[in-house]
């Protein structure tokens, strides 16, 4: 194939780094196909998924088998008979390469090899993940509708716009990932299903129509994995395979496998991890410890244990961060004021995978009852509480930062007072003496350390990296289920982060012209401080929290402005 009339929708001026496409294949009809973005940034700000005089925001078909070394349009393409578009966009004259459009992010997409139909998975801009079927001339809706909702209504058509056949919420994941249609032998009942997954939840789901609710958009959910899944792939015989990103493994999926781990207890005392007479108080056995710089849970106070199997230990990393061996159990308690609102409760699984829980205390403060599937709850005070889902603990607790959050060197690197005893101690050398470490850490001043955010001692640059490291550097690491490349690890030189005077990919929360991640000098002008600073869709962090952290703003906005530069 030749083709010297190039078709690149990434080589014109686009506003922003992401969503500038999504994939590429050839339809059974023959013509080629290429889905792209909407040129990034927070709700298409340039309209581009319902401008047709645009590339970007749109499935894309041309012919290049024809006549002659120059792509063309296939007769039936809506706009065909039109010049053909230069680059991304131009004034005026539909684009004949657009077979349909209203698209965000389109990440991945296929044909099913029995039916011919195309499937196309549509990433949510923060809301809603939906699956759509793609029809010529199409309008799926962006950025009038987001799944099945309406989003940005004005100057949108009355009608017209086609809802997705499936769609599901930012409590089950966040960045969609398109499969194929099931076409194996492992799974008769999968037969002719369309399979996606999530990259951040890792759940993969089948879109089956629910035969008594034919409006329904509920995708069934087949499985929980632990990858960050970025593509699927399909053999020869119908079988499916998902690449893991952050691992850079491939893994066939298996429907004919075992079970998981059992049945989650229905309250806290059935856990075996709390004092039978008491519910309130760890189990014996159960090791208390404390962390320097805290995540913020609006406002709470917590408590943390950890449970690890007899004959086992805490592998040591060369980058300190510590590896648990199967069946670990991680506790921790959150009140607020002098009631105990949650416990959360993160488990490895005899397979290696981890889980996430969590339980609701009861009035009384007896015990405490599963929340499955995730809730919010008035407290008082005004105060929505997050219980979240088990996708979400590990939406937070990322593979790429090992699962368990704030479990490091530098993190333990401090004394603890042991209630048991009253005994007040380094945690690295009480952790040493009892012989769970690997290797042995016998001088904790030889160890990294990290200061404590709200410690006005310690070096105000520290403690706004710090803040950053446990806040935002479990997905903005090498290797996080983020779309932009960014490293907020305590351990990484600021010049390092990819932050400082770096122009934002996703959108300028109405900055302007002058902002970036990092503004030095210039909180004001700073995307990342402008983020932590909402709750919203554009806010950061994007779940766990309703509740700004104005001392942590403040922090970041004093060591912001009293940058002198990169």
């Amino acid at each position: 194939m030749s083709i010297n009339k190039d078709l690149d929708p990434n080589s014109g001026p686009t506003a922003q780094d992401n969503h500038n496409g999504g994939d590429i294949a050839f339809g059974p009809d023959g013509y080629l196909y290429l889905a792209t973005g909407d040129g990034g940034g927070g709700g298409d700000p340039q309209e581009s998924a319902q401008r047709l005089t645009t590339l970007l925001g749109k499935m894309l078909r041309i012919r290049v088998n024809g006549p002659g070394a120059a792509y063309s349009i296939p007769a039936d393409n809506p706009f065909a008979g039109n010049a053909i578009c230069p680059q991304v966009a131009r004034a005026s004259g539909n684009c004949p390469e657009i077979y349909a459009w209203g698209l965000r992010n389109p990440w991945r997409w296929s044909f099913d090899r029995g039916s011919g139909a195309l499937w196309l998975a549509d990433v949510g801009q923060g809301t809603f993940e939906e699956v759509n079927t793609i029809q010529r001339g199409g309008n799926y809706g962006w950025d009038c509708r987001e799944g099945a909702h309406n989003y940005e209504t004005a100057g949108c058509p009355a009608t017209g716009l086609i809802d997705p056949v499936a769609e599901y919420g930012r409590t089950l994941g966040e960045s969609i990932t398109g499969g194929y249609v099931y076409r194996g032998s492992q799974a008769s009942t999968l037969v002719g299903r369309f399979l996606f997954a999530d990259f951040v939840s890792g759940r993969i789901w089948a879109w089956i129509p629910n035969a008594s609710n034919p409006s329904s958009r509920v995708p069934t959910q087949l499985m929980q994995s632990s990858l960050n899944i970025s593509s699927f792939g399909q053999g020869n015989d119908g079988e499916l395979y998902v690449t893991h990103y952050t691992g850079g493994t491939l893994h066939r999926i298996n429907f004919q496998g075992g079970g998981g781990g059992g049945t989650v207890p229905a309250t806290l005392s059935a856990t075996g991890c709390v004092n039978p007479a008491n519910a309130t108080q760890p189990a014996s056995g159960l090791i208390p410890f404390s962390i320097s710089a805290p995540f913020w849970s609006d406002g709470a106070v917590k408590d943390r244990w950890m449970a690890l199997p007899n004959n086992t230990t805490i592998s040591v990393g060369a980058n300190n961060d510590w590896d648990f061996p199967n069946s670990t159990v991680l506790m921790k308690n959150f009140r607020v004021g002098t009631r105990l609102v949650e416990t959360r409760m993160l488990m490895r699984h005899p397979d290696g995978n981890w889980g996430g829980f969590t339980y609701e205390w009861n009035a009384a403060q007896t015990d405490a009852n599963l929340v499955q599937g995730g809730a919010v709850r008035d407290i008082g005070g005004g105060q929505q509480w997050i219980f979240p889902n088990e996708a979400q603990c590990l939406q937070c607790h990322t593979v790429a930062a090992g699962r368990s959050l704030s479990l490091e060197t530098a993190q333990l690197n401090r004394n603890h007072t042991y209630p048991q005893t009253g005994r007040t101690a380094n945690q690295l050398l009480t952790l040493n003496s009892i012989g769970m470490l690997s290797p042995p850490i016998t001088n904790p001043a030889a160890q990294p350390t990290m200061p404590d955010p709200a410690d006005t001692s310690a070096p105000l640059a520290n403690r706004a990296r710090a803040y950053l490291h446990t806040n935002c550097a479990q997905c903005h690491r090498p290797g996080g289920p983020t779309p932009v490349s960014l490293d907020l690890r305590y351990t990484t030189s600021f010049a390092a982060t990819s932050t400082c005077n770096v122009s934002p990919q996703a959108g300028d929360l109405g900055v302007g012209a002058n902002a970036r991640l990092i503004a030095p000098g210039s909180a004001a002008n700073s995307i990342l401080i402008n983020r932590v600073n909402r709750r919203d869709a554009f806010g950061m962090p994007t779940l766990g929290s309703n509740q700004i952290d104005t001392a942590g703003v403040t922090l970041l906005t004093q060591w912001v402005n009293g940058l002198p530069g990169c």
